[in-house]
């Protein structure tokens, strides 16, 4: 097996890794890549560093792989400080380390394009990492959100796998939102009417990526922006990023405006695919009752049942989320650690970081507002 590196993804032809894609998963898309890149959102002096991988065999490529030489644990949403730390409290370098992820993207999906089934995949992938981080002298790879079609077979048994939490809503063949509230106990059924009323003053408006103007556009980004900088933080991507995904990849786009008195007040993006609908970003001027969740949930679940989509993958965090239906499910990473003492330690760590999640898991779903949680 032949490895390639390439130092940006403006090396591979966009046609060629779009092929080899088996889904219409837009993070995976070379489009959306090449936007982090051609952006500057993601970059060495960002600290991620491109390095993806391509894997060839008798002269053809079998496998791309989106690859990061990462100097910080920023925009990753699986935390490894900790593991961090006890490696510089030890007199060892856990940075500069490998990352396979989508950037700033906790959203479940394939991690790699190709030809070969999972397993196959992930033992050649797992030789390649290997062989590249022994030649750089790189102690850890970290594979972000998989899909678990992509791990359910037998891993090697040098990687190790993690379990997070996060919150999602299942279409079952709903008819519009009411049908929805219907399967809801009376009482949180009230509720989220309630919660929808207050909102009634506002206007909502739909737009893709081909519809939406240049001037809505840059409102986007400063509602966008303002979410971070209320924090005292810079937002992770810039103007130019979205500039160049309404550009090259439109049709998987969904902008929500919240308008007031005819002026914009909220907004959200989210991005969508022929089974699933995934919220990623929002902003508001002032802050009003209930606006967050009617612009990024309830906004998006009556999209999904209009487009007869399964699943709304709301993105991280947000236990705020069961009340209103969204059901807790586990994300899972991969995890390669040379050293044979922190890959012990960390193994089990996550050993007992997953009985801990099994079990909020189970305490969260018995909280869910359905009539019968027994989902």
């Amino acid at each position: 097996m032949e490895i390639r590196t390439h130092q940006s993804i403006n090396s591979i032809d966009k046609h060629r890794w779009n092929e080899l894609k088996d889904s219409d998963y837009p993070f995976l898309r070379h489009e959306f890549l090449a936007a982090m890149e051609h952006s500057g959102s993601v970059s060495t002096e960002q600290g991620w560093q491109p390095c993806h991988l391509e894997l060839i065999e008798e002269g053809e490529t079998i496998i791309y792989l989106p690859l990061y030489i990462k100097y910080h644990s920023w925009g990753e949403y699986v935390f490894d400080q900790s593991w961090a730390n006890a490696f510089h409290q030890s007199g060892l370098n856990y940075y500069p380390k490998l990352l396979s992820a989508v950037p700033f993207t906790p959203s479940t999906g394939p991690r790699w394009v190709g030809k070969l089934k999972a397993e196959e995949s992930l033992q050649r992938i797992s030789q390649a990492i290997k062989t590249f981080a022994s030649e750089y002298k790189l102690e850890s790879w970290h594979l972000l959100f998989p899909n678990d079609s992509s791990i359910k077979s037998a891993l090697p048994r040098d990687l190790l796998i993690r379990s997070g939490l996060q919150y999602q809503w299942f279409n079952r063949d709903y008819r519009d939102f009411n049908h929805f509230l219907e399967g809801l106990t009376s009482r949180k059924r009230k509720e989220l009417r309630k919660e929808r009323e207050k909102t009634e003053a506002f206007k909502f408006i739909h737009l893709s990526g081909s519809d939406i103007t240049q001037d809505q556009l840059q409102q986007f980004y400063e509602l966008y922006s303002l979410t971070y900088l209320k924090r005292g933080r810079e937002p992770y991507l810039n103007e130019s990023f979205f500039t160049e995904l309404v550009h090259t990849m439109p049709e998987q786009m969904l902008f929500v405006f919240a308008q007031l008195d005819g002026k914009i007040v909220a907004g959200a993006l989210s991005f969508h695919d022929s089974s699933t609908l995934y919220g990623r970003y929002w902003g508001c001027y002032e802050e009003y009752d209930a606006l967050h969740f009617e612009t990024c949930y309830y906004q998006g679940i009556d999209y999904c049942i209009a487009r007869q989509l399964k699943r709304f993958d709301s993105g991280a965090q947000g236990e705020h989320k069961i009340k209103r239906g969204f059901e807790p499910i586990f994300t899972h990473s991969v995890h390669w650690v040379n050293h044979p003492e922190f890959h012990k330690a960390i193994a089990n760590f996550v050993d007992e970081e997953r009985d801990y999640l099994s079990s909020q898991k189970s305490y969260l779903s018995e909280r869910l507002p359905f009539k019968n949680t027994d989902l």
